[in-house]
C-alpha cells in the first residue's frame, strides 16, 4: 500500500472522491463534513448543519454539489463554490445510511434504518420513488454505473437487486394524460416504478454492503458474518460465485477495483484486504493497530483508493504507477503490461521489444521500478521488488525490435538495486553484507566491493562510477580506485537525473530537488510543497521537471517557475528544444509543445547574453507582474521598464535605474506630492539642479528651493524667495531667506517688524548700521540692551559655493546595454513619445511664467491687496524669474534620448582590491587594509595564531603605503596609492604592488646590532632585537629565490640565539639551584652561535661547572674550547688551567642531565634536552623543537606561531608563485 495522505479526526463514516479536483470528502461520526485537498494535504472546507453522525456522503460528478445524509434523518444538498446546504430533503424516518448521486439523471438514492430505500429528483427536490421490501435496516444503496438498476444491503441478511427502468420512463416523457393520470394514483397507492428483480441470499448475518461491478454483471457483498460473497446475475436470475473467508470482524464495506480483477473489503478487524477475482485468494492485507475500518471509496478516474476508520482516514494506491524507463540517446526503453518496449524520440516509433515475465506471484506491486540499459551490448537490467529485491537481466537479440514475440529466459537474481557500470558489468547491491557484487552479463560474480555508506540503492555515476543513496545522504564511489568521489547530505533522494554531458546531477526527493555538480558540489535546492514526480536535462543546462500538477523549470542559479499546468501527473523522458516527451502513467508515450520563452529569457540575463534578452523583448509577449518583479530584484530595473505602461510602476523603476526622463514624465503624469518629492531626491543625488528646483516648485516646498538656491549660489533666486516669504507672512522664511542672503538690513527689519527690538538694537549696532541702531535706541528709551564688552564681532556670509550656476557636471559616457536598443520599444510609437514629452516642458514653463508665480497662495495675497504698495515698487512684481531658467538651459528633461543619455560609469575597482586580488603575501594585504585576509594568510603560512606582537607592523605598513592629498577645506582628504617600484614611463592603467615599509636590508642592519650586544654582554637588549627581526620576518617581501633562501637562513639564525639567550638570561635569574645553573649554561653551548660567542658561552660553562666541583664537564667545555682555537690567550690559558686539574680528579659532584656524547637539540619552553630518537613537535614557523606536551601551545621562542600546527610555509616572494 501507498499512503498517498492521512488524516485524524473523529470517525469516518462516509468518504467520496472528486472526479476532478484532487479532493476528498470525509462525513464524521461527529456531525461533521470534511473537505480535503489530498494533493496538497490541508483541509479546505468544513460543512457542519447536520445534528449528530453524517453516515453517507457523495460528489456530483459535474455539478460543483454534494449530498450527505445523516442520523437527524434529513438528507441535505450543498454547493461547494457558495460553501452552504441549498436544501434539505425529508422524507426518511430513522437514520440515513447511504446517499448517492445517479450518474445522469438529476437523482439521489438513500438507504435508511427506516427499511426503505428513496429515490428523490434534486431539480425538483421531491421524493420520486420509495423502494419497501427490506424487513430490517438498510445499510446501503447504489445506482449501477450503466443500467437502470439498484443494489441494496440490509440487516435482514439479504441483497436486492431493484429494476428502476419504468421509473426513468416516466421521468423522461411523462407526456400522456392516462400516464397523468395513473401517475396520481402511484403517488397515493404507492407504484409500480421500482420492482425487485433478485434478492440473493447466502449471508449467515446481516449485510452491510454490496457493490456493483464497473463492466462485468457482478456484484459483490460483504457482512456480519465475516465473508465476502461473489455473486453474478444475468437477465432473469442471479446466483453467488464464491464466499472469500479472512475476515476475522463484520466486513463493513466492499468494492471492485476499476483498473485491476480485484476486490477491496475492510472490516471491523482493523484490516482492508485485496482480493485475487479470478483466483478468489486473498493478495494482501494492510492492518492497523487500533482503528475498525467503515467506509470505502475509489477515485472514478484514477488509481487512488480512500478507507475511513476510527481516527481519520488514509487515501491510499496499491500499485506504483510510474513506468520503469531508461533513456539512451535517441530511444527509450520502457515496460508497460508485461513487455519491454522501445520508443524512438526522433520518429516517434513505438514497438514492443520482448515480453517480460511477469511472475505468477499472489502480491501486488510485482511491476518493475527500475531499468538500466547497456547500448553496446543491448542489455537490459529489470529491477522489481519480487521476493524482497530482484533484478533480471535480458539480451534483446538484434532483429527482435518490432517482433517483440520471442520469449527467452532471462538470467536472475536477488537485489532491490541493479544498474550497469560498464559496457559488460553491472553492479548490484548486496545490503546485508553492505557491498555491491560487480558481475559480467553471464551473471557470474567478478569482484565485491565494500560500500563506503550504508545504502539501500545504486545509481549511474558514469563509467566506473556509483552513486550511492542512503537514507540522509549520497556519495559517488568510484569502483577501480574505490575511493569517495563526493559525499553530499540530502534528504531521502528517489531518482537521479544526469545531464547531457553528465557535468550536473539532480537529485530529486519527495518534496525537494537539490542540483549538484558530478562531484556532489552543492548548486542548489529547491523545495516544492507538492510532490515532485520526474525530470530532465534541456539543452540550455536548464533542469524542467514535473510535480504532480506542474512542470517546472530550474536555472542553474536556483531560481525556478512554472511552465504550465498538468491534469493528470507524468514522467518526463526528454526534453529536446520546446517539446517535452513524456510516459502517462499508462505507459503511453506524449510529447507535449511548451512555451520556454520565460525561462530561456532569465538564463539569457543570468549568462549575460544581452543580445538574445534584447531580441526576446521585441519579439516576445513578457509581460506580467512577476517578470517585472524578478528583473527588479536581479538588478534590470531598466529592462523592466519596457514591459510596464502603469505610471506609478514607471514611476518606481525609473527611480531605480537613475533614468530621469521618464522619472519626470511619470511624475508629471500622477502629479502627486510624495512622487514629486522622491523625483527631487532623486534628481539632487544626480546633481540635476533644475529638475530639484521644478520639483520643489511643484510641490511649493519653499524651505527646500532656498536651500537649493543657497548651495547652488543662486542670490538673486533667492532674494524673489524673500518676497515671496514676505506676501506669504511667513517670518521665519523671511529669516532665512535674509541670512542665506547675509542681507543685514533686511533681519533688523524683520526683527523690528514682529516686534523683537532688543534683537534688532543689537544687530544694528554690532553690523555698524549706526542710524538704524540709533532710531531703535530711541523707541527703546531705557530698556536698551548692553553689548559684551572687548568681544570682536563677525559678519555672518553664507559660504561661496563651490560649483556655481546649474547642474553639476555629467561624464559622457556609453549607453547602458539595453539603452539604445530598447529605444523602439516601450510605450507605443518612441518618437511621438518624446516630442510630447518636450511640448509637455515647455509649456508647464509658459504656463508658470503667464501667471507669475503659478500657485495660487501668492495670488490669493495679492488679490487681497495687503502689501499692493510694495508690490508696485518692484515694477508689478512680475516674479518671472522664479520659475525655470530661461529656454537655453531649460532642463529638458527629455532630450532624444538616442544623442545624449547620460548612464554614470561604473567605479573602477579601488586600488586596495587590485593588491589584494593577485596577491598571497600578508604584507601586501595588510598594506591594502585587509588585516583580515592578511591574519588569515599568517595563520594558513606560519599557523601564527598569536597577532598582537604584529599589529604595530600592520599599522605601518597600511599607513606607509597610502599619500594623503587635501582638496578643498570642505572636501575629505583624498587617499593615494604608493606602488613599489613606479616610474615615470609606467603604464597608468597597469598597478604595481604596494609600496612596503620593511625591507630585507633593514633586518641585516638589525642583526649586525644583536651581535654586537650579544658580544658586550647585553642580553636583554640583544634578545629584544632578536625577537624584533623575527616579528618582522612575515611581513618582508623580497624579489629573487636567492633572497627567499636567505630569508629562510636568517629565521634560523636569530632562532638560536633567542633559544640560546633566554637560557642564559633564566640561569642568571636561578640563584639557590646549582644542578639547573650549569644545566642551563651546558645547553647554551649546543645553540648554534657564531664562533666569538660560541668561546664565550664554553667559557661561562667551564667556569660555572668548575666552580660547582663538576671537573669532568668542565674539562669537557675546556677541551671545545681549545678545538676553537681561542685568539686571546688568556681564554686559552685558563681552559689548560682546567684541563690539569680535571685530569687529577676526574669526577663529578652532582649528576647533570647532559650528556654531551648523545646528539640532541633543546625544548625551547623547557629547556631540556631531547635526545636523537626521543618524540619532538616544532614551531611551524620559527622551527624550534619542543617536547610532545607543548603541542597546542604558543611558541615560547616566537611568540607568533602555535607549536605543532599545520602549515603551509614561509611566502615572501612572489617568484615562489609563478
Amino acid at each position: 500500500m501507498l499512503t498517498k495522505f492521512e488524516t485524524k479526526s473523529n470517525r469516518v463514516k462516509g468518504l467520496s472522491f472528486h472526479s476532478k479536483r484532487p479532493w476528498i470528502l470525509a462525513s464524521l461520526h461527529s456531525g461533521v463534513i470534511q473537505l480535503w485537498d489530498y494533493r496538497m494535504g490541508t483541509l479546505i472546507d468544513r460543512f457542519d448543519e447536520h445534528d449528530g453522525p453524517v453516515r453517507g456522503v457523495h460528489f456530483h460528478k459535474s455539478q460543483p454539489l454534494f449530498v450527505s445524509g445523516g442520523d437527524d434523518y434529513k438528507i441535505k444538498v450543498w454547493n461547494y463554490k457558495l460553501h452552504r446546504c441549498l436544501f434539505t430533503l425529508l422524507g426518511h424516518l430513522d437514520y440515513i445510511r447511504t446517499v448517492q448521486f445517479h450518474h445522469e439523471y438529476p437523482w439521489i438514492v438513500s438507504a435508511s434504518d427506516d427499511q426503505t430505500i428513496r429515490i428523490w429528483n434534486w431539480q425538483s427536490r421531491t421524493c420520486i420513488s420509495v423502494l419497501t421490501g427490506h424487513n430490517h435496516y438498510v445499510m446501503c444503496a447504489s445506482f449501477h454505473p450503466k443500467e437502470d438498476l439498484v443494489v441494496s444491503a440490509s440487516l435482514d441478511q439479504t441483497v436486492r437487486v431493484w429494476d428502476i427502468g419504468a421509473l426513468r420512463k416516466k421521468t423522461v416523457s411523462p407526456a400522456d394524460d392516462i400516464l397523468r393520470l395513473s401517475q396520481m394514483n402511484t403517488d397515493l397507492f404507492g407504484g409500480v416504478d421500482a420492482v425487485v428483480k433478485y434478492v440473493l441470499e447466502g449471508h449467515d448475518r446481516g449485510v452491510n454492503w454490496a457493490a456493483f461491478h464497473p463492466t462485468l454483471p457482478l456484484i459483490v457483498s460483504g457482512a456480519d458474518d465475516r465473508q465476502v460473497k461473489l455473486w453474478r446475475m444475468n437477465d432473469t436470475k442471479a446466483w453467488e460465485v464464491d464466499t472469500l473467508r479472512g475476515h476475522i470482524n463484520n466486513v463493513s464495506c466492499v468494492m471492485f477495483h476499476a483498473k485491476q480483477d480485484i476486490i477491496v473489503s475492510n472490516s471491523e478487524d482493523k484490516s482492508i484486504r485485496v482480493w485475487d477475482v479470478t483466483k478468489r485468494t486473498g493478495v494482501q492485507t494492510f492492518r492497523r493497530e487500533h482503528d475498525r475500518f467503515w467506509i470505502l471509496a475509489s477515485h472514478p478516474e484514477m488509481n487512488l483508493l480512500a478507507a475511513g476508520h476510527d481516527s481519520g482516514m488514509i487515501v491510499f494506491k496499491l500499485e506504483r504507477e510510474r513506468p520503469a524507463f531508461a533513456v539512451s540517446g535517441d530511444s527509450l526503453f520502457y515496460t508497460k503490461d508485461r513487455f519491454l518496449r522501445f520508443y524512438e524520440f526522433s520518429t516517434q516509433r513505438d514497438t514492443q521489444v520482448i515480453p517480460i515475465r511477469r511472475p505468477g506471484s499472489t502480491s501486488l506491486n510485482q511491476s518493475p521500478r527500475t531499468l538500466s540499459y547497456s547500448p553496446t551490448e543491448n542489455a537490459v537490467l529489470v529491477c522489481s521488488d519480487v521476493e524482497g529485491g530482484s533484478y533480471e537481466l535480458y539480451t534483446i537479440p538484434k532483429d527482435s525490435i518490432g517482433r517483440g514475440d520471442s520469449m527467452q529466459d532471462a538470467k536472475k537474481g536477488t537485489g532491490g538495486s541493479a544498474v550497469f557500470v560498464a559496457r559488460n558489468r553491472f553492479a548490484v547491491v548486496d545490503k546485508i553484507n553492505n557491498q555491491v557484487l560487480i558481475k559480467n552479463l553471464k551473471n557470474e560474480v567478478v569482484k565485491k566491493c565494500g560500500l563506503p555508506i550504508a545504502a539501500d540503492a545504486v545509481f549511474y555515476a558514469g563509467t566506473g562510477n556509483l552513486l550511492c543513496r542512503a537514507e540522509d545522504r549520497v556519495v559517488i564511489f568510484d569502483l577501480q580506485q574505490r575511493t569517495v568521489l563526493g559525499d553530499l547530505q540530502t534528504p531521502f533522494i528517489k531518482y537521479i537525473v544526469w545531464s547531457n554531458d553528465m557535468e550536473s546531477v539532480a537529485l530529486l526527493s519527495k518534496h525537494a530537488i537539490i542540483i549538484a555538480s558530478k562531484k556532489l558540489v552543492h548548486q542548489c535546492t529547491l523545495h516544492e510543497t507538492i510532490r515532485v514526480k520526474s525530470g530532465a536535462w534541456d539543452d540550455n543546462g536548464v533542469f524542467i521537471y514535473t510535480t504532480l500538477n506542474h512542470i517546472k523549470y530550474c536555472l542553474p542559479n536556483g531560481d525556478s517557475g512554472i511552465i504550465r499546468t498538468l491534469d493528470v501527473p507524468i514522467y518526463i523522458t526528454k526534453v529536446s528544444g520546446n517539446t517535452i516527451f513524456c510516459l502517462d502513467r499508462d505507459g503511453k508515450n506524449r510529447s507535449i509543445v511548451i512555451d520556454a520563452t520565460e525561462y530561456i529569457f532569465k538564463l539569457s540575463l543570468l549568462k549575460k547574453r544581452y543580445d538574445h534578452v534584447m531580441s526576446m523583448i521585441r519579439n516576445s509577449q513578457l509581460c506580467g507582474e512577476a517578470m517585472i518583479a524578478y528583473l527588479q530584484q536581479k538588478g534590470f530595473p531598466d529592462v523592466a521598464l519596457h514591459f510596464v505602461k502603469d505610471e506609478r510602476t514607471r514611476f518606481n523603476l525609473a527611480i531605480d535605474s537613475g533614468n530621469i526622463q521618464i522619472a519626470v514624465a511619470s511624475a508629471t503624469a500622477i502629479d502627486e506630492k510624495d512622487y514629486w518629492y522622491r523625483l527631487g531626491v532623486e534628481a539632487l543625488r544626480q546633481g540635476n539642479a533644475g529638475i530639484v528646483e521644478y520639483a520643489y516648485q511643484r510641490t511649493k516646498n519653499f524651505e527646500r528651493l532656498s536651500f537649493l538656491y543657497l548651495i547652488t549660489g543662486n542670490n538673486e533666486k533667492l532674494s524673489k524667495m524673500l518676497k515671496i516669504a514676505e506676501v506669504k507672512n511667513d517670518v521665519m522664511g523671511q529669516f532665512h531667506n535674509a541670512l542665506y542672503l547675509g542681507d543685514v538690513r533686511e533681519r533688523v527689519k524683520i526683527l523690528e517688524n514682529v516686534g523683537h527690538l532688543p534683537l534688532a538694537y543689537i544687530t544694528a549696532s554690532v553690523h555698524g548700521l549706526q542710524d538704524v541702531a540709533e532710531r531703535l535706541a530711541t523707541k527703546l528709551g531705557d530698556d536698551v540692551p548692553s553689548l559684551p564688552e572687548g568681544k570682536a564681532a563677525s559678519l555672518l556670509m553664507p559660504p561661496a559655493p563651490i560649483m556655481c550656476s546649474g547642474d553639476w557636471p555629467l561624464l559622457r559616457v556609453m549607453k547602458g546595454i539595453f539603452e539604445g536598443g530598447l529605444d523602439n520599444i516601450g510605450r507605443g510609437a518612441a518618437d511621438e513619445e518624446d516630442e510630447a514629452v518636450d511640448g509637455d516642458w515647455g509649456e508647464e514653463l509658459e504656463m508658470v511664467d503667464v501667471d507669475g508665480l503659478q500657485n495660487g497662495d501668492v495670488n490669493a495675497i495679492l488679490e487681497d491687496g495687503e502689501v499692493a504698495e510694495e508690490i508696485e515698487e518692484e515694477g508689478g512684481w512680475d516674479l518671472e524669474d522664479l520659475e525655470l531658467p530661461p529656454e537655453a538651459d531649460t532642463p529638458k528633461a527629455s532630450v532624444n534620448s538616442r544623442s545624449s543619455v547620460f548612464v554614470a560609469p561604473t567605479p573602477g575597482m579601488p586600488v586596495n582590491q587590485i593588491w589584494t586580488q593577485r596577491s598571497s603575501l600578508a604584507a601586501e594585504h595588510a598594506a591594502a587594509g585587509n588585516f583580515d585576509t592578511a591574519m588569515r594568510l599568517l595563520s594558513r603560512q606560519l599557523g601564527i595564531k598569536n597577532f598582537a606582537p604584529l599589529r604595530p607592523m600592520f599599522l605601518d605598513l597600511h599607513t606607509g603605503s597610502h599619500s594623503y592629498l587635501r582638496a578643498f577645506s570642505s572636501a575629505p582628504v583624498i587617499s593615494l596609492a604608493v606602488e613599489r617600484g613606479w616610474n615615470e614611463s609606467a603604464s597608468p592603467n597597469v598597478r604595481g604592488p604596494p609600496a612596503l615599509v620593511f625591507n630585507f636590508s633593514q633586518l641585516e642592519e638589525k642583526l649586525k646590532a644583536s651581535y654586537k650586544a650579544t658580544t658586550a654582554g647585553k642580553f636583554t637588549e640583544a634578545l629584544r632585537l632578536f625577537i624584533s627581526i623575527l616579528h618582522t620576518i612575515p611581513l618582508i617581501v623580497v624579489e629573487s629565490r636567492r633572497e627567499v633562501d636567505e630569508v629562510k637562513e636568517l629565521i634560523i639564525i636569530v632562532k638560536e640565539y633567542v633559544l640560546g639567550l633566554q637560557m642564559e638570561l633564566k640561569r642568571r635569574e636561578i640563584k639557590d639551584n646549582l644542578v639547573r645553573q650549569q644545566e642551563l649554561a651546558a645547553y647554551f653551548t649546543h645553540c648554534n652561535l657564531q664562533m666569538p660567542h660560541l668561546r664565550l658561552a664554553l667559557i661561562n660553562a667551564m667556569t660555572v661547572c668548575y666552580k660547582a666541583k663538576n671537573l669532568a664537564t668542565a674539562a669537557n667545555f675546556a677541551r671545545r674550547l681549545l678545538e676553537t682555537n681561542p685568539t686571546i690567550e688568556n681564554q686559552a690559558k685558563t681552559a689548560r688551567k682546567v684541563l690539569q686539574a680535571a685530569e687529577r680528579n676526574m669526577t663529578d659532584a652532582a649528576q647533570l642531565n647532559y650528556d654531551f656524547r648523545n646528539p640532541f637539540v633543546i625544548c625551547g619552553a623547557t629547556y631540556v634536552p631531547i635526545y636523537r630518537g626521543q618524540k619532538d613537535v616544532s614551531c611551524p614557523y620559527c622551527s624550534s623543537r619542543f617536547v610532545p606536551s607543548q603541542e597546542g601551545q604558543l611558541c615560547t621562542v616566537c611568540d607568533l606561531a602555535v607549536v605543532g600546527a599545520d602549515a603551509s610555509g614561509l611566502l615572501c616572494s612572489a617568484s615562489q608563485i609563478r
